[in-house]
C-alpha cells in the first residue's frame, strides 16, 4: 500500500532521527511520546538539526519549515489510527514494546505494518501480543537516523514477504540501504556482531591489559574504525550496552556474552555515557 503519513512511537534520540529524516523525505508524522515535552524536545532538535543542513546548503529554509509543519506531535497512541505505518521507538524493554504492540493493533487499520527499530529483541515476541503477526517487522536505524546509511529490515517468524517488501521499500525512499535479516536472531547482524567486541574491549580493560583510550586507539587504527569501542559505548548508553549484553547471554544461554563487571559497576553508578554526563571517558 502506499505510504503518505508515518506514525513513530517515541521521541527519543531514534525516534527524533527517523521522523526527522521521514519528513525530510516528504512523509507526514505523527510523533507520540507519553509527554508533550519530549516530543517538544525531539521537534526543537529536528529543527536546529535542518538549520545546519540550511546553512550547508542542503535544503532552503522553505524546505525546513514545510519539513516541520508536517511534524504533529500527541501524547495519545489514538493519535495513529490513520496513519499508514507505524515504527516504534521505545526503549529497549520487551514488556513494554509489547503493551506498545497491543495497543497499536486495536487502534491502527488491519493492513497497517508495525514496524519496530529494537536493535536486538525478538520480532516473534513483540509480533505475537498482536492479531497480526503477519504485519510485524523490524526496521533498525542506527544512530544517528539522519546520517547512518543502513537500516536492518527483520523478518518475524510470521512476517509476510508483503510486509519485508514494504519496510525496505519506505526505508530506500528515506534514501538508505536496506538489508534483510532472514531469520529472528538476537543481536539481527551488525549487533550480533558487534557486542562481542564491546565485552571483549571491556574485559581487556578489567585485566588490566591496556586502558580506554589505547583500547579505542587500536581500534580505530588498527581495524580503521572510526570510534573504539568505549567511545561508541559511550555515544550510544552504556546502558543499552549493558542491557542487550545480558539479553544475549540469556537468549543464547551463554555467560560469555554477558556484562563484564566493569560495564555492571558502570551501570550501578550511574555513568551511562556521553549524554548523562558519565561514561568511560568521565573525569
Amino acid at each position: 500500500m502506499d505510504v503518505h503519513k508515518i506514525g513513530i512511537v517515541g521521541a527519543g534520540a531514534m525516534g527524533t532521527g527517523i521522523a526527522n529524516v521521514a519528513v525530510m523525505n516528504g512523509y507526514e508524522v505523527v510523533l507520540r511520546d507519553i509527554d508533550i515535552s519530549y516530543v517538544e524536545k525531539s521537534r526543537q532538535n529536528m529543527a536546529k538539526f535542518m538549520a545546519r543542513s540550511v546553512e550547508k546548503g542542503k535544503m532552503s529554509e522553505e524546505q525546513r519549515q514545510a519539513a516541520l509543519n508536517r511534524i504533529k506531535g500527541t501524547t495519545a497512541l489514538e493519535d495513529l489510527a490513520d496513519v499508514d505505518f507505524v515504527i516504534e521507538a521505545a526503549i529497549e524493554d520487551l514488556n513494554l514494546k509489547k503493551e506498545i504492540f497491543k495497543s497499536l493493533d486495536s487502534i491502527c487499520r488491519p493492513e497497517i505494518v508495525l514496524a519496530t527499530n529494537t536493535s536486538s529483541m525478538s520480532i516473534t515476541a513483540i509480533g505475537a501480543s498482536t492479531t497480526r503477526p503477519d504485519k510485524v517487522c523490524g526496521m533498525h536505524f542506527f544512530n544517528p537516523a539522519q546520517i547512518m546509511r543502513l537500516v536492518e529490515v527483520i523478518r518475524g517468524l510470521q512476517s509476510s514477504d508483503e510486509t519485508i517488501a514494504t519496510a525496505r521499500a519506505l526505508a530506500e525512499s528515506f534514501g538508505k540501504k536496506a538489508i534483510e535479516v532472514k531469520k529472528d536472531s538476537p543481536g539481527f547482524v551488525v549487533n550480533r556482531i558487534l557486542l562481542p567486541q564491546f565485552v571483549e574491549a571491556a574485559r581487556l580493560l578489567q585485566e588490566g591489559v591496556a586502558s580506554v583510550e589505547d583500547i579505542d586507539t587500536a581500534v580505530k587504527l588498527g581495524l580503521n574504525y572510526p570510534m573504539g569501542p568505549f567511545e561508541l559505548m559511550d555515544y550510544t548508553g552504556v546502558d543499552i550496552a549493558y542491557f542487550v549484553m545480558e539479553y544475549f547471554a540469556e537468549e543464547f544461554n551463554n555467560g560469555n556474552y554477558g556484562a563484564p563487571q566493569v560495564i555492571k559497576q558502570m551501570v550501578r553508578a550511574g555513568r551511562l555515557g556521553k549524554k548523562t554526563g558519565g561514561g568511560f571517558y568521565e573525569g
